[in-house]
């Protein structure tokens, strides 16, 4: 038979207080030395980042603009008269010749006024002639006068003669002499007045020519106006090249100074490149650049630079210099690159995927082993297309990632494997 101690009640709650008085300070210890403890670092798969070695030497520093080709001598090909779209007779992308057909236009209206035109041409003339005769024969009469008064002049003078000689001879009076002398003056003055009066008449009828043939010339010239608008009815490319527009339809009504047509020489074409306008101030004339048309690269020279911006980006013209690779023809999108300048003896690596010119970033370096990267703080310099300038924080042969590593932002440390 068990006999009950007296003192184990009070044992077992010792045992109890023991127990928890050695949990209350064990806990509290290891809580302390696990927040002493550093994150593990994260790991991350070596084939996913984006390497480069920090180098040093010559970077030649660009920047890059998307753009099109442009052809240096394109036609617009206006309509010079009110028509109505007949007949179109090729579409854009054919090759056209100066005198190749492109559209027919009609316009009832400019054909009866240039057959009124031609009419009213005609009517002139026959008023022409009609006032030539008749100023021809008021001429003829005023010359049958003036002949008249001469022959009687003549007549006159040799009455004059005969009067004077029988006056020696005492046959007639002195009275007979005298008139004879007064006819002949008064004749003789008759004829100048005539003379002068036949001047004036012919200076006339030159006056009245003139007048009625400038009336015709200005007929003919409405006249040739009018057929040069309903012979451009029928409109033509007028140059060489490709037809690249044709903004048109069949039935449709264009008023005077629409745009029927494009023509663009493809054989001549400049890059038109949009640059970023706060990279515009290092863009000067005269640049080199290079021209990427995805199946061939183009050598060129900056041109021109438009004088304002447009949506944030600023039009820079490059001249090409090289012969067009095939596929090379107007409104071809392309990649340009402007060459700004060559730095000589420079520390440099791979643009990364963030930062900008003059400012500082945080980037991995890769340990020695190549087993892990730590974060490090780098200050860029300038930059260029694929390349940007280190002044501080790495050193000639460091390998670091360069890819966006956000998602470790509160990491100072990765593992590679």
């Amino acid at each position: 038979m068990d006999v009950p101690r007296k003192d184990a009640n009070r044992r077992k709650w010792i045992r109890r207080l023991t127990v928890f008085g050695g949990l209350a300070v064990v806990i509290p210890a290891i809580t302390v030395s696990l927040a002493k403890l550093k994150s593990a670092a994260p790991v991350v798969e070596a084939g996913s980042v984006w390497p480069d070695v920090v180098k040093r030497g010559p970077m030649i520093r660009q920047e890059r603009g998307l753009g099109t080709l442009v052809a240096e001598d394109i036609l617009w090909i206006p309509a010079t008269t009110d028509g109505r779209v007949e007949k179109i007779m090729i579409r854009p992308g054919a090759v056209v010749r100066a005198d190749t057909v492109i559209l027919t236009l009609s316009n009832p209206e400019l054909e009866v006024n240039t057959l009124d035109y031609e009419y009213q041409v005609k009517a002139a003339e026959a008023r022409l002639l009609d006032l030539k005769v008749q100023l021809d024969s008021q001429t003829l009469t005023q010359q049958a006068e003036l002949a008249q008064i001469e022959s009687a002049y003549t007549q006159s003078k040799l009455r004059l003669d005969r009067d004077e000689a029988m006056f020696k001879e005492q046959l007639i009076v002195e009275l007979n002499v005298k008139l004879s002398r007064d006819t002949v003056a008064q004749l003789d003055r008759r004829i100048g007045l005539e003379r002068e009066r036949l001047k004036i008449k012919r200076d006339s009828v030159d006056a009245q020519l003139a007048v009625q043939r400038a009336d015709i010339d200005k007929l003919k010239a409405l006249l040739a106006l009018k057929r040069n608008h309903l012979s451009q009815l029928t409109v033509r490319a007028g140059s060489d090249g490709v037809l690249q527009e044709l903004p048109v339809q069949v039935g449709q009504k264009v008023p005077a100074g629409t745009i029927l047509a494009k023509v663009a020489q493809p054989t001549r074409l400049k890059a038109e490149l949009k640059i970023p306008e706060t990279r515009i101030k290092e863009i000067t004339i005269g640049q080199f650049a290079q021209i990427d048309t995805r199946n061939g690269i183009i050598p060129g020279r900056v041109s021109r630079i438009e004088p304002a911006a447009k949506e944030g980006t600023v039009l820079v013209e490059v001249r090409l210099e090289g012969a067009l690779p095939q596929g090379a023809r107007p409104d071809l999108s392309v990649d340009g690159v402007v060459e700004i300048e060559k730095l000589p003896d420079v520390v440099y690596m791979s643009r990364p995927a963030f930062g900008q010119e003059n400012s500082t970033i945080s980037i991995f370096r890769y340990d020695r082993d190549g087993k892990g990267a730590n974060r490090v703080q780098v200050r860029l310099g300038r930059q260029s297309v694929n390349t940007v300038e280190i002044r501080e924080g790495l050193a000639v042969g460091d390998k670091v990632i360069l890819s966006d590593m956000s998602a470790w932002d509160s990491y100072d440390r990765i593992a590679l494997r």
